[in-house]
């Protein structure tokens, strides 16, 4: 399948999902606990589940797996990773920073990751191998290889267990700036050079698949904390750098 046609569908799965929860956004909604006490709402699940319908439609060879929805043919050559609503704290407190993540794994390798920040109405792509775009326009991370020189992103403290955090806190405090906030966004805001390096733990498939396809086609680097590749069977635990030279400082800060 050609990278035109598949950045096609994944631009079509980002527009099918903003039509169902950009309208929700800012009006009163609903806000459900899921089982691990991350927060739910309708918007999450009927956008998801109109970029199901989509995908069965058009490619009913491929597998699914969805934050809301869950599994569907993993075992499959081709398998899409959906998160129709990264950032879903965000999204109930009227943040703008909350995401559609859609990530194309062929045979458990990331090969197209896409961030579409409908808010914000910026569309960031990355195909391994191939580059990345924001609306279109070539992005690249920086070439900042020095923790010293480094601004570091996570989105809450809360990620860490208590064993994690100290080991983020003393590798964010021999940055230059560290923040908080930004959920995906974050890992856009790397892909195009104003952030160098983004560190969480805690997370999904759905959350870091996407975000490291295009972290990776930007030129990045992005792993586990051990610095594995990331596939579906991750612990959740990510280091996303700008250089490898960063990404080793950071990984033997976070002692794996």
């Amino acid at each position: 399948m050609s990278t035109p046609h598949l950045l096609s569908i994944a631009g079509r799965l980002a527009d099918v999902a903003a039509a169902h929860s950009l309208p929700l956004f800012r009006t009163p909604l609903a806000v459900d606990l899921k089982a691990d006490a991350s927060p739910v709402t309708l918007a999450d699940r009927e956008a998801e589940a109109a970029m199901r319908t989509m995908l069965r439609a058009e490619l009913p060879d491929h597998g699914i797996l969805g934050e809301e929805h869950g599994r569907e043919r993993l075992d499959a050559p081709h398998v899409w990773v959906l998160d129709p609503i990264d950032g879903t704290k965000s999204f109930i407190t009227g943040s703008p920073l909350w995401g559609t993540l859609i990530a194309l794994m062929h045979q458990g390798r990331v090969q197209l990751g896409l961030v579409d920040m409908p808010v914000l109405k910026e569309r960031w792509v990355g195909v391994v191998g191939e580059g990345a775009w924001c609306n279109g326009q070539p992005v690249r991370v920086s070439g900042c290889t020095a923790l010293d020189q480094a601004r570091i992103f996570t989105t809450s403290p809360d990620v860490f267990s208590a064993e994690e955090w100290p080991r983020f806190d003393a590798l964010s405090r021999r940055c230059a700036l560290r923040r908080f906030g930004g959920d995906c966004y974050s890992y856009a805001q790397l892909a195009g050079g104003t952030v160098d390096l983004v560190v969480e733990a805690s997370l999904q498939p759905y959350d870091y698949l996407a975000v490291a396809g295009l972290v990776q086609a930007a030129g990045g680097v992005m792993t586990d904390w051990q610095g594995q590749p990331l596939t579906m069977d991750s612990d959740g635990r990510v280091v996303a750098a700008a250089t490898p030279a960063l990404h080793q400082a950071a990984l033997a800060m976070l002692g794996g």
